[in-house]
């Protein structure tokens, strides 16, 4: 069976090897392996810490967690009784249905609708679905937000975004192609710095240092390589991306990141 349904989790198997699992909390994938092109076994593909709760306590400290309807700590009216990040990652989904199951791959559907606690911190109609396709060499994530209410209530206004741990080497990575493409640092010191747009130069972004880069109007493909390896992500819908690695600096502060996990590359896209 190429869909596996547990008490908390959901995992997907490949005919040729790849896998993916997908915790129902926060619907977070918190596994991808995936064999390279050269036929290797399958590797894992996603940074999750050694330190992260998998029992729903707690948001996941890795993988791919799914940001909604605000990023960060929410600056709009709408969402001054959100948490950082919102919602939909410390919230259970539901297992809704197995959308395809083929040789070429396999894809699974959750849902999130409002419950009591979630209209007490957003009182919008939403329905979220969320769809997770496995293929040899490819994970594909989907997030549709539909606004249940169009007919008696305004539209809202929201963010939503991928949170993408990717297992990589922090300290040999480079991003491209980001040349040329405006971006906010939020690594500077004041909220002036912080808020003054500066224009990426490099022909390759670098993490040896602690990096929090908002890029806008970002190309929506990127390439992740390192001497050993390389990913590529590719976004739809999703006109911006952030690159962000704590470092020893910043991580070392994050009690649920474990010791040298800063040293593991992070991406996140988001819109």
């Amino acid at each position: 069976m190429p869909v596996i349904q547990k008490d908390d989790r959901v995992v997907l198997q490949h005919p040729k090897g790849a896998s993916a699992e997908i915790l129902y909390y926060g619907a977070t994938v918190i596994s991808w392996k995936s064999p390279s092109a050269t036929g290797s076994q399958p590797t894992e593909r996603l940074f999750v810490s050694g330190k992260a709760a998998l029992d729903g306590s707690k948001p996941v400290r890795g993988g791919i967690p799914v940001v909604f309807p605000a990023f960060g700590t929410p600056t709009h009216p709408d969402h001054a009784k959100l948490p950082q990040h919102g919602f939909a990652r410390n919230n259970v989904w539901t297992f809704t249905s197995t959308v395809m199951d083929n040789e070429a791959g396999v894809s699974v559907k959750l849902s999130l609708v409002p419950t009591e606690a979630i209209r007490a911190q957003f009182d919008h109609p939403f329905h979220l679905e969320y769809v997770v396709t496995l293929a040899e060499h490819q994970l594909t994530t989907d997030l549709h937000v539909q606004h249940t209410g169009l007919s008696t209530t305004p539209p809202f206004e929201f963010q939503a975004l991928f949170h993408n741990y990717i297992r990589a080497p922090a300290n040999e990575v480079h991003i491209t192609p980001l040349t040329g493409v405006s971006y906010y640092d939020k690594t500077e010191p004041t909220e002036q710095a912080r808020a003054t747009p500066k224009v990426e130069n490099r022909e390759s972004v670098d993490v040896q240092k602690y990096t929090d880069f908002v890029y806008e109007n970002a190309p929506g493909k990127y390439n992740i390589t390192w001497p050993s390896g390389a990913i590529e992500i590719r976004a739809k819908n999703l006109k911006d991306v952030v690159i962000w690695n704590p470092q020893q600096e910043t991580g070392s502060k994050i009690a649920d990141m474990e010791e040298g996990g800063w040293y593991v590359e992070h991406v996140m896209t988001e819109n």
